[in-house]
């Protein structure tokens, strides 16, 4: 199988690429801007066409969840055009697709763990741009599974840990949100689990009806609780206080509770999903050896 990885320079990217060598029976293409720009139909189609690709796993986005509420052209294109762009390519060979989507989707209301089947509703510029990829998708003719996840982070690129770690060392105390709930997702686990869908007999769990799951780490924890276990297993000497999210405006409105149920993706291809502590401990633990 000759698998194209876009936005590979990205966090979850960069972990596929880390990932490559260890699923030797896939052959991986992997491109990101200024080599591949995937709101640009005929460079997708060409890459596609030209490396003989049978899936790929989609990993560009905006994510730039603020910037969003100005960019919102930007998203659009990136998060929505996009996305069509490559279902269009793909059909064409008749190919397979993983597309990454997130928690965003749901407002953030609810107070049980969100499933696959429950009623999307997103809350800002970035949530609604990354349904209209879901939608492209859904109403392809493509094999393809939909993974939503939520709080990523990684020993590569810009993210909550790696912020955390920084600030943790430069100042005496932080404070930090602790009534927005959902779980850290180290986007090597995710990396994992995309390669194990395309290895786990996917003849017939990637079908001709796109197959929407969720993925994120086990367990649940405030953006408080992800902060003070950070400094902890960073050995980080910082006092970390709890505040409201009334305290720290935001351009762009966060969801309060974005847990993801996650059954199905664990029964469909027997995965055990790691505890969102142990996954970060692992991805300081890279970050120390880097």
């Amino acid at each position: 199988m000759n698998i194209l990885v876009t936005g590979s320079n990205g966090q979850l990217g960069s972990e596929l690429q880390d990932l490559s060598t260890s699923f030797l029976n896939f052959n991986f293409i992997f491109k990101d801007l200024p080599d591949l720009d995937i709101c640009n139909y005929s460079e997708i189609e060409n890459c596609i066409t030209t490396n003989n690709i049978n899936a790929v796993i989609n990993c560009a986005a905006y994510t730039a969840v603020d910037r969003a509420e100005e960019d919102q052209q930007i998203a659009q294109k990136v998060n929505s055009d996009g996305v069509f762009n490559i279902v269009k390519a793909l059909s064409k060979v008749k190919g397979k697709l993983i597309h990454i989507s997130t928690d965003y989707v749901f407002d953030g209301n609810g107070y049980l763990p969100y499933q696959e089947f429950d009623q999307v509703n997103p809350i800002g510029v970035y949530g609604n741009t990354k349904r209209s990829g879901e939608l492209s998708v859904i109403n392809s003719d493509i094999d393809a599974i939909i993974i939503r996840t939520s709080w990523l982070y990684s020993a590569y690129g810009n993210n909550f840990v790696k912020t955390m770690l920084r600030l943790g060392g430069e100042r005496d105390e932080l404070g930090v949100i602790f009534d927005q709930v959902g779980t850290p997702t180290n986007a090597a686990d995710l990396a994992k689990v995309c390669l194990d869908i395309f290895s786990y007999n996917n003849e017939s769990n990637i079908s001709e009806k796109c197959q929407v799951y969720h993925f994120s780490n086990e367990g649940v924890a405030s953006w408080y609780d992800f902060a003070k276990a950070i400094m902890a297993i960073g050995g980080v000497k910082c006092k970390v206080k709890p505040i409201e999210t009334k305290e720290y405006p935001t351009p762009a409105k966060r969801p309060h509770f974005s847990v993801l149920n996650k059954s199905k993706i664990k029964k469909d291809f027997e995965i055990k999903i790691p505890y969102w502590r142990d996954s970060l401990e692992e991805c300081i633990s890279k970050l120390n050896n880097k």
